[in-house]
């Protein structure tokens, strides 16, 4: 799979990208990342990327032709296996069926806002979705990219170690809406505090119903609301 990441600050990925997951699927070829400096679409002396809004306001707008040019010309083609996604804060909630959904592309191409956000014409004309990573708002768009980048790089074949590590997990088809159970390793007493011993005696299906309660447990403590949406697609 190959990632496009359109920003105005090329240098910020620098860091994110060389640890972990995403370091190994781009060694195993899994994982293409091309980092885009949107300035190299301006033809001014100053580069300029942004403009003042029209009707007055605050900040300072990514202006529409510089980010039509880049698109246009990073994928002049258009699939449905080929997606442009605007980074914004008014976007649709990044979560896990979303990341699935992105890692069974061909290309993603991610827009990095900025400043006020970026001209209206953009998020209506070109790009495919607005996308965000929380109800917060981020100083620019370069962070909600990482985070996609490395939720879906883990979902490619061959990226783990262990498959079955990510069918597992919290927010996963298979947790049916709940979080991942407690885990425990060595050693088993640490400091008084000891981990359950139905964990160290081998019966997997005592196991097996153990970490479901658990699961259900910690959901209940820590993120009732799954608990009421998954009540609510089952109605």
């Amino acid at each position: 799979m190959r990632f496009h990441i359109v920003t105005i600050f090329p240098e910020f990925f620098g860091s994110p990208f060389q640890h972990g997951v995403v370091a190994r699927a781009q060694r195993a070829g899994r994982l293409d990342i091309q980092i885009h400096d949107l300035r190299n679409w301006t033809y001014d002396r100053h580069r300029t990327v942004d403009d003042r809004p029209f009707g007055g306001g605050e900040g300072m707008l990514l202006k529409p032709e510089p980010l039509f040019e880049a698109v246009e010309s990073i994928l002049p083609e258009r699939t449905n296996r080929r997606r442009i996604v605007l980074l914004s804060a008014q976007g649709r909630l990044f979560d896990q069926p979303m990341a699935v959904e992105f890692s069974a592309l061909d290309e993603l191409l991610l827009i990095c806002g900025r400043y006020e956000g970026v001209d209206e014409r953009v998020a209506e004309h070109l790009a495919d979705a607005e996308v965000s990573i929380g109800d917060y708002v981020l100083s620019g768009g370069e962070l909600g990219a990482a985070v996609i980048v490395d939720a879906v790089a883990r979902l490619l074949p061959g990226v783990l170690g262990n498959e079955e590590s990510s069918r597992n997990e919290s927010f996963s088809e298979r947790s049916e809406g709940l979080l991942d159970c407690p885990q425990y390793t060595r050693p088993a007493d640490f400091r008084g505090w000891k981990a359950p011993d139905v964990l160290l005696g081998g019966n997997h299906a005592e196991i097996r119903r153990w970490r479901r309660a658990a699961s259900q447990a910690k959901t209940e403590r820590l993120r009732p609301d799954l608990l009421g949406a998954g009540r609510q697609e089952k109605d």
